[in-house]
């Protein structure tokens, strides 16, 4: 099968299965790092631990870029 009718075909996948064809490609270009991703992914569960019990709050996105706008305005 040629790569132009290989991709065409993909095209055509449902949005999840081309995510996941994309993110699979991808993945093999850029191998993980299985210490690193698993850092990662424990990090990722901490905060959202401390998010869920309460014991930090969320900030809203747009409010942590004018704080940040506000210090380098100066």
């Amino acid at each position: 099968m040629k790569t132009s009718e290989l991709i065409a075909e993909a095209v055509a996948l449902p949005v999840e299965e081309r995510a996941r064809m994309a993110e699979t490609l991808l993945s093999s270009l850029n191998p993980t790092e299985s210490d690193v991703d698993a850092a990662w992914t424990a990090e990722a569960r901490r905060r959202l631990d401390e998010l869920r019990s309460g014991r930090v709050a969320a900030v809203p996105g747009e409010a942590v870029f004018e704080r940040i706008r506000q210090l380098y305005a100066k």
